[in-house]
C-alpha cells in the first residue's frame, strides 16, 4: 500500500517515451530557396517580356516628362515631313548626275591614237622624240626642254629647234578629226587635185541643207508662237497662252511692236505686212493711261526705230517720234533725274505710289533710244535730256569702283539707299548701256 502513492500514470509514461524517441534534425549551415511553377516569373528575354517591360518604364515616367516625349516625337515627324522634298530631290538631281556623267562617257565618240609616221630605211629618228618621252612629266615647252637636256653644241640646238618648227609648221596644217585621221587642211579647202569643185563636195551640201533646215526651223517656231498671238491676243500687250487669252499693262499692243523687226529678219513678209496694217490704223498714243519710262522706251521707242533703220518706212519713224515727245513729261524734275510713270494722254509724270525713287537702272538704259530719234530728227531736245541724266549719275559720290546704288531719288537726284550694290535687277543695264552709248558715239566719249 505505501508503494501505491507513488505510482505513474500509464499515459504520462507512454508521453515521455515518445518524446525521448523523437530525433532533433540538425540545423542546416545555409539557406536555399527554389523556385517552381510558372510563377515564378523567371527572366527570359522574349519580345513579349522587352515589351512588358518597356511600358512599365513608360507608365513610371510623369506626365510631363510623357508629354515632352510626345511633343519631341510630333516635332521630329513634322521637320522630316518638310525637309523631305529638299532631300529627295537633292537625291534626285545626284543621281540624274551620275548618269548624265555616264551618259556622256557612253555616248563619248572613240578616239583612236593617231600612229607615228613610219620611218623610212636608212633614216633615223630625230633624237628629241626621246627626250620629249623621257622629259614628258617636266613643266615648259619641248622645245626648251630639249635645250635644257641637249649639252652638245649650238649648231646641234640650232639644227633641232628648225625641225621642230618645220614640224610644227605641217602639224598647223593638219587637223585631226573625231576619228582620230589627220586631214590635210589645204586639201580640205582647196578641193581635189582632180579639179574636184568644193560646192560639189557632199560634206558641203550636208552642211548647207542642215542650214536651211535650222532656219526653216526658227521661222516654223515662230509662226507657232505668232498664230497664237494673232488668234486669241491680237493688238494686244502679251498673250496668255494656256488660258487662250490676254492681258493689258498699257494697252498697246507691246508684243507685235517688239516683233516687227524679228518678222522681217526672218523673212515674214505676209505677218510683217499684216502686223504694219495695224500700226497704221489701230495703234495710238493718244490714251489716258500710264506707261513706264523704261519699258515703253526700249519695246515701244526701240522696236518702231529698230523697224525703221531695216525697213526705211516713215511711218515707223512717225511713231517712235510721236511716243518719243509723249514720254517727255518724265524730265520735268528738279534734279533732272525722270519720273518713272508717265501718263502719255495727259502729259504728266510721277514717281511710284510707295517712294519717290527711281531705279538707277531704268534712268540711265533709255540713252540709246532718245539719242538715236534726236539724229533722226534732227531735234536735239532727246538727246539733251538723256544726256542731262547721265552727267548727274557721273557727278555723283556713293560709288564703290565704279558700282552704283540700285535706286537714285527723283527729288534730290542723289543716290538714295547706299552700300547696296549688285550686278543684278535694277542697276544691269547701267553698265550694260555705258559700253553701247560709247560705241554708238563712234568711241569717242570717254568720261
Amino acid at each position: 500500500m505505501p508503494d501505491s502513492k507513488f505510482k505513474v500514470p500509464q499515459e504520462n509514461i507512454d508521453k515521455t517515451t515518445r518524446f525521448k524517441n523523437m530525433q532533433i534534425p540538425s540545423r542546416p549551415d545555409y539557406v536555399s530557396i527554389h523556385f517552381t511553377g510558372q510563377q515564378s516569373r523567371s527572366y527570359n528575354n522574349n519580345k513579349q517580356w522587352r515589351r512588358q517591360s518597356c511600358w512599365r518604364k513608360w507608365k513610371q515616367l510623369s506626365r510631363l516628362q510623357r508629354s515632352l516625349a510626345l511633343f519631341t516625337l510630333i516635332l521630329l515627324f513634322i521637320c522630316g515631313m518638310a525637309s523631305y522634298p529638299t532631300v529627295a530631290k537633292h537625291l534626285r538631281g545626284f543621281t540624274e548626275g551620275e548618269q548624265d556623267a555616264e551618259r556622256s562617257i557612253l555616248l563619248r565618240p572613240f578616239r583612236p591614237h593617231v600612229l607615228p609616221e613610219p620611218v623610212k630605211q636608212g633614216q633615223h629618228p630625230l633624237p628629241e622624240q626621246l627626250s620629249q618621252r623621257k622629259l614628258s612629266n617636266k613643266r615648259g615647252p619641248p622645245i626648251l626642254q630639249n635645250r635644257l637636256q641637249t649639252k652638245g653644241n649650238t649648231s646641234n640646238i640650232l639644227s633641232e629647234d628648225k625641225a621642230a618648227d618645220v614640224r610644227m609648221e605641217g602639224e598647223e596644217d593638219r587637223v585631226i578629226s573625231w576619228r582620230g585621221a589627220v586631214i590635210d587642211t589645204d586639201q580640205a579647202t582647196d578641193g581635189n587635185k582632180d579639179g574636184e569643185n568644193k560646192e560639189d563636195s557632199p560634206h558641203l551640201k550636208h552642211s548647207q541643207d542642215s542650214e536651211t533646215s535650222r532656219i526653216e526651223a526658227v521661222r516654223e517656231a515662230f509662226r507657232h508662237a505668232w498664230k497664237g498671238y494673232r488668234d486669241y491676243a491680237w493688238g494686244r500687250d502679251e498673250l496668255r497662252p494656256i488660258s487662250r487669252s490676254y492681258s493689258e499693262w498699257f494697252g498697246l499692243g507691246l508684243t507685235l511692236i517688239d516683233a516687227l523687226d524679228t518678222m522681217w529678219i526672218l523673212g515674214l513678209k505676209q505677218e510683217f505686212e499684216e502686223a504694219r496694217r495695224w500700226v497704221a490704223t489701230e495703234l495710238t498714243f493718244n490714251k489716258n493711261v500710264d506707261v513706264n519710262l523704261f519699258e515703253s522706251t526700249i519695246r515701244i521707242l526701240g522696236g518702231l526705230l529698230s523697224t525703221y533703220h531695216l525697213t526705211g518706212d516713215s511711218l515707223f519713224l512717225d511713231k517712235a517720234k510721236d511716243i518719243g515727245s509723249r514720254l517727255m513729261p518724265a524730265f520735268n524734275t528738279q534734279s533732272k533725274i525722270p519720273y518713272s510713270d508717265v501718263n502719255i494722254g495727259k502729259g504728266t509724270a510721277h514717281p511710284p505710289r510707295w517712294t519717290s525713287d527711281s531705279t538707277v537702272a531704268e534712268v540711265t538704259s533709255i540713252q540709246l533710244e532718245f539719242r538715236e530719234l534726236s539724229r533722226l530728227t534732227q531735234e536735239p531736245q532727246y538727246q539733251a535730256a538723256v544726256a542731262e541724266v547721265m552727267n548727274q549719275v557721273h557727278k555723283l559720290d556713293g560709288k564703290l569702283d565704279g558700282l552704283v546704288p540700285m535706286f537714285i531719288n527723283t527729288n534730290s537726284g542723289q543716290f538714295s539707299h547706299q552700300g547696296i550694290y549688285t550686278l543684278g535687277a535694277r542697276a544691269d543695264s547701267y553698265y550694260e548701256y555705258l559700253l553701247k552709248q560709247w560705241i554708238q558715239g563712234g568711241k569717242k566719249e570717254n568720261q
